[in-house]
Protein backbone atom coordinates (compact mmCIF):
# COMPACT_ATOMS: atom_id res chain seq x y z
CA UNK A 1 0.00 0.00 0.00
CA UNK A 2 1.09 3.51 -1.03
CA UNK A 3 2.44 5.88 2.05
CA UNK A 4 -0.83 8.15 1.11
CA UNK A 5 -3.43 5.35 0.78
CA UNK A 6 -1.51 4.26 4.43
CA UNK A 7 -1.52 7.62 5.85
CA UNK A 8 -5.20 8.53 5.09
CA UNK A 9 -6.19 4.86 6.87
CA UNK A 10 -3.84 5.31 9.88
CA UNK A 11 -4.66 9.13 10.82
CA UNK A 12 -8.81 8.51 10.20
CA UNK A 13 -8.52 5.34 12.21
CA UNK A 14 -6.33 7.35 14.97
CA UNK A 15 -9.08 10.02 15.15
CA UNK A 16 -11.80 7.22 15.28
CA UNK A 17 -10.10 5.82 18.69
CA UNK A 18 -9.70 9.35 19.60
CA UNK A 19 -13.41 10.68 19.23
CA UNK A 20 -14.86 7.43 20.68
CA UNK A 21 -11.96 7.50 23.79
CA UNK A 22 -12.88 10.88 24.56
CA UNK A 23 -16.55 11.09 24.12
CA UNK A 24 -17.13 8.00 26.49
CA UNK A 25 -15.11 10.13 29.01
CA UNK A 26 -17.15 13.27 28.94
CA UNK A 27 -20.21 11.12 29.12
CA UNK A 28 -19.05 8.83 31.93
CA UNK A 29 -18.64 11.81 33.61
CA UNK A 30 -21.38 13.89 32.40
CA UNK A 31 -24.08 10.84 33.63
CA UNK A 32 -24.63 12.99 37.03
CA UNK A 33 -25.61 16.47 34.64
CA UNK A 34 -28.98 14.92 33.97
CA UNK A 35 -31.97 13.65 36.47
CA UNK A 36 -31.72 10.15 37.54
CA UNK A 37 -34.88 9.43 34.44
CA UNK A 38 -32.39 10.44 31.80
CA UNK A 39 -28.78 8.59 33.16
CA UNK A 40 -29.96 5.51 31.30
CA UNK A 41 -29.81 7.01 27.73
CA UNK A 42 -26.61 8.87 28.70
CA UNK A 43 -25.00 6.14 30.28
CA UNK A 44 -25.87 3.86 26.99
CA UNK A 45 -24.52 6.75 25.21
CA UNK A 46 -21.42 6.07 26.65
CA UNK A 47 -20.99 2.68 26.33
CA UNK A 48 -21.56 2.84 23.21
CA UNK A 49 -18.65 5.25 22.09
CA UNK A 50 -16.62 3.01 24.75
CA UNK A 51 -17.20 -0.52 22.98
CA UNK A 52 -16.27 1.37 19.72
CA UNK A 53 -13.02 2.67 21.16
CA UNK A 54 -12.45 -0.61 22.18
CA UNK A 55 -12.72 -2.17 18.47
CA UNK A 56 -11.21 0.93 17.00
CA UNK A 57 -7.74 0.41 18.96
CA UNK A 58 -8.15 -3.60 17.82
CA UNK A 59 -8.78 -2.03 13.98
CA UNK A 60 -6.04 0.13 13.77
CA UNK A 61 -3.59 -2.62 14.99
CA UNK A 62 -5.04 -5.02 12.60
CA UNK A 63 -4.55 -2.87 9.97
CA UNK A 64 -0.95 -2.02 10.38
CA UNK A 65 -0.73 -5.54 10.27
CA UNK A 66 -2.59 -6.42 7.16
CA UNK A 67 -1.31 -3.61 5.04
CA UNK A 68 2.24 -2.88 5.37
CA UNK A 69 3.45 0.11 4.41
CA UNK A 70 5.20 -0.38 0.41
CA UNK A 71 4.74 -3.76 1.23
CA UNK A 72 2.14 -6.73 0.17
CA UNK A 73 -1.10 -7.27 -1.78
CA UNK A 74 -4.55 -6.69 -1.99
CA UNK A 75 -5.11 -10.18 -1.69
CA UNK A 76 -2.63 -10.86 1.11
CA UNK A 77 -3.80 -7.21 2.99
CA UNK A 78 -7.37 -8.62 2.49
CA UNK A 79 -7.29 -12.35 4.34
CA UNK A 80 -5.02 -10.15 7.22
CA UNK A 81 -7.20 -7.57 7.86
CA UNK A 82 -10.14 -8.46 10.38
CA UNK A 83 -13.23 -7.16 9.09
CA UNK A 84 -15.18 -8.73 12.09
CA UNK A 85 -14.14 -6.24 14.73
CA UNK A 86 -15.85 -3.51 12.73
CA UNK A 87 -18.89 -5.77 12.78
CA UNK A 88 -19.09 -7.05 16.04
CA UNK A 89 -18.73 -3.20 17.25
CA UNK A 90 -21.80 -2.74 15.15
CA UNK A 91 -23.46 -5.78 16.51
CA UNK A 92 -23.35 -4.14 19.90
CA UNK A 93 -23.58 -0.73 19.26
CA UNK A 94 -26.33 -0.52 16.78
CA UNK A 95 -28.59 -1.85 18.66
CA UNK A 96 -27.72 0.27 21.62
CA UNK A 97 -28.07 3.43 19.54
CA UNK A 98 -31.91 2.74 19.11
CA UNK A 99 -31.96 1.87 22.94
CA UNK A 100 -30.74 5.63 24.00
CA UNK A 101 -32.91 7.61 21.50
CA UNK A 102 -35.82 5.35 23.01
CA UNK A 103 -34.45 6.00 26.84
CA UNK A 104 -34.60 9.59 26.27
CA UNK A 105 -37.58 9.96 25.53
CA UNK A 106 -38.95 9.19 28.61
CA UNK A 107 -42.15 7.08 27.66
CA UNK A 108 -43.98 4.98 29.52
CA UNK A 109 -42.42 1.66 30.23
CA UNK A 110 -44.77 -0.33 27.97
CA UNK A 111 -44.17 1.60 25.09
CA UNK A 112 -40.46 1.91 25.62
CA UNK A 113 -40.61 -2.04 25.72
CA UNK A 114 -42.65 -2.58 22.77
CA UNK A 115 -40.24 -0.45 20.63
CA UNK A 116 -37.03 -1.58 21.41
CA UNK A 117 -38.49 -5.36 20.94
CA UNK A 118 -39.08 -4.53 17.70
CA UNK A 119 -35.69 -2.15 16.81
CA UNK A 120 -32.96 -4.06 18.89
CA UNK A 121 -33.56 -7.52 16.81
CA UNK A 122 -34.30 -5.78 13.53
CA UNK A 123 -31.09 -3.67 14.13
CA UNK A 124 -29.11 -6.74 15.33
CA UNK A 125 -30.56 -8.76 12.20
CA UNK A 126 -29.34 -5.71 9.96
CA UNK A 127 -25.49 -6.25 11.10
CA UNK A 128 -25.60 -9.92 10.72
CA UNK A 129 -26.84 -10.11 7.55
CA UNK A 130 -24.62 -7.55 5.83
CA UNK A 131 -21.61 -8.98 6.70
CA UNK A 132 -21.26 -12.02 4.17
CA UNK A 133 -21.82 -9.34 1.93
CA UNK A 134 -19.35 -7.42 2.88
CA UNK A 135 -16.44 -10.48 2.92
CA UNK A 136 -16.36 -10.35 -0.49
CA UNK A 137 -17.40 -14.45 -0.44
CA UNK A 138 -20.49 -16.71 -2.08
CA UNK A 139 -21.47 -17.55 1.40
CA UNK A 140 -24.34 -19.88 0.90
CA UNK A 141 -24.02 -19.86 -2.41
CA UNK A 142 -25.57 -15.76 -2.66
CA UNK A 143 -23.90 -12.63 -4.03
CA UNK A 144 -22.92 -9.55 -1.86
CA UNK A 145 -25.72 -7.58 -3.71
CA UNK A 146 -28.11 -10.16 -2.47
CA UNK A 147 -26.57 -10.06 1.48
CA UNK A 148 -26.88 -6.21 0.75
CA UNK A 149 -30.57 -6.65 -0.51
CA UNK A 150 -31.54 -8.67 2.97
CA UNK A 151 -29.88 -6.69 5.01
CA UNK A 152 -31.51 -3.71 4.03
CA UNK A 153 -35.38 -5.28 4.61
CA UNK A 154 -34.47 -4.67 8.48
CA UNK A 155 -33.13 -1.33 7.83
CA UNK A 156 -36.37 0.27 6.13
CA UNK A 157 -38.28 -1.75 9.12
CA UNK A 158 -36.05 0.56 11.42
CA UNK A 159 -36.64 3.49 9.36
CA UNK A 160 -40.53 2.79 9.51
CA UNK A 161 -40.13 2.72 13.25
CA UNK A 162 -38.41 6.16 13.60
CA UNK A 163 -40.04 7.66 11.25
CA UNK A 164 -43.81 6.81 11.83
CA UNK A 165 -44.22 5.13 15.09
CA UNK A 166 -41.10 7.06 17.32
CA UNK A 167 -42.81 10.36 15.46
CA UNK A 168 -45.89 10.10 17.10
CA UNK A 169 -44.03 10.40 20.40
CA UNK A 170 -42.26 13.53 19.11
CA UNK A 171 -45.87 15.51 19.74
CA UNK A 172 -45.34 15.23 23.59
CA UNK A 173 -42.04 16.90 23.56
CA UNK A 174 -40.99 20.79 24.02
CA UNK A 175 -40.08 22.30 20.13
CA UNK A 176 -36.58 22.76 21.18
CA UNK A 177 -36.43 18.85 21.99
CA UNK A 178 -38.19 17.79 18.95
CA UNK A 179 -35.82 19.66 16.54
CA UNK A 180 -32.93 18.04 18.48
CA UNK A 181 -34.10 14.75 18.32
CA UNK A 182 -35.47 15.59 15.15
CA UNK A 183 -32.20 16.39 13.92
CA UNK A 184 -30.71 12.94 15.93
CA UNK A 185 -33.02 11.02 13.46
CA UNK A 186 -31.85 12.33 10.72
CA UNK A 187 -28.46 11.68 11.49
CA UNK A 188 -28.95 7.92 12.09
CA UNK A 189 -30.36 7.49 8.56
CA UNK A 190 -27.87 9.74 6.98
CA UNK A 191 -24.71 8.08 8.48
CA UNK A 192 -26.58 4.55 8.13
CA UNK A 193 -26.95 5.40 4.34
CA UNK A 194 -23.02 5.39 4.07
CA UNK A 195 -23.09 1.51 4.26
CA UNK A 196 -26.05 0.51 1.83
CA UNK A 197 -23.72 2.45 -0.74
CA UNK A 198 -21.16 0.94 -0.36
CA UNK A 199 -22.62 -2.71 -0.80
CA UNK A 200 -23.33 -0.99 -4.35
CA UNK A 201 -20.17 0.14 -4.94
CA UNK A 202 -18.51 -3.56 -4.10
CA UNK A 203 -21.65 -5.50 -5.61
CA UNK A 204 -19.61 -6.80 -8.56
CA UNK A 205 -16.47 -7.64 -6.39
CA UNK A 206 -16.21 -11.24 -5.50
CA UNK A 207 -12.40 -11.00 -4.80
CA UNK A 208 -10.18 -9.14 -2.51
CA UNK A 209 -10.84 -5.16 -2.76
CA UNK A 210 -8.56 -2.97 -4.27
CA UNK A 211 -6.02 -0.92 -2.21
CA UNK A 212 -8.33 2.34 -3.15
CA UNK A 213 -11.64 0.53 -2.30
CA UNK A 214 -9.94 -0.21 1.07
CA UNK A 215 -8.92 3.57 1.87
CA UNK A 216 -12.23 4.45 0.68
CA UNK A 217 -14.37 1.98 2.81
CA UNK A 218 -12.44 2.31 6.10
CA UNK A 219 -12.61 6.50 5.69
CA UNK A 220 -16.61 6.54 4.83
CA UNK A 221 -17.14 4.08 7.55
CA UNK A 222 -15.07 5.50 10.37
CA UNK A 223 -16.64 9.14 9.28
CA UNK A 224 -19.97 7.68 9.47
CA UNK A 225 -19.44 6.17 12.76
CA UNK A 226 -17.55 9.02 14.25
CA UNK A 227 -21.02 10.77 13.45
CA UNK A 228 -23.42 8.34 14.48
CA UNK A 229 -21.72 7.54 17.92
CA UNK A 230 -20.31 10.69 19.40
CA UNK A 231 -21.95 13.13 17.75
CA UNK A 232 -25.48 10.98 18.12
CA UNK A 233 -24.53 10.63 21.56
CA UNK A 234 -23.53 14.14 22.17
CA UNK A 235 -27.02 15.39 20.91
CA UNK A 236 -28.55 13.02 23.57
CA UNK A 237 -26.43 13.96 26.16
CA UNK A 238 -27.70 17.87 24.90
CA UNK A 239 -31.56 16.80 24.67
CA UNK A 240 -31.46 15.13 28.49
CA UNK A 241 -30.38 18.30 29.77
CA UNK A 242 -32.95 20.00 28.30
CA UNK A 243 -35.44 17.87 29.34
CA UNK A 244 -33.91 17.87 32.79
CA UNK A 245 -34.20 21.31 33.16
CA UNK A 246 -38.11 21.02 31.77
CA UNK A 247 -38.85 19.06 34.02
CA UNK A 248 -37.14 20.44 37.57
CA UNK A 249 -37.14 23.91 38.68
CA UNK A 250 -34.04 22.88 41.47
CA UNK A 251 -32.46 20.72 38.47
CA UNK A 252 -32.45 23.93 36.37
CA UNK A 253 -31.24 26.43 38.89
CA UNK A 254 -28.90 24.29 40.37
CA UNK A 255 -27.31 23.91 36.32
CA UNK A 256 -27.91 27.75 35.75
CA UNK A 257 -30.70 27.11 33.08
Amino acid sequence: MEFAQHSAVYNMLSLGIASMLFTSIFLWFGRERVLPKYRLAVMVSATVTSIAAYHYFRMFDSFNTAYPLMQGTPESGFVGYNVGYRYVDWFLTVPLLLVELVAVLGLARAIQSSLLKRLVPAAALMIVLGYPGDMHTQWLGLSNGTWGALSTIPFLYIMYVLFVEIGKSLSAQSAKVQGLLKGARLLLVATWGVYPITFILAMNNTGAPSFSDVVSREIGYSIADILAKCVFGLIIFTVARIKSAEESKEFAASEGH
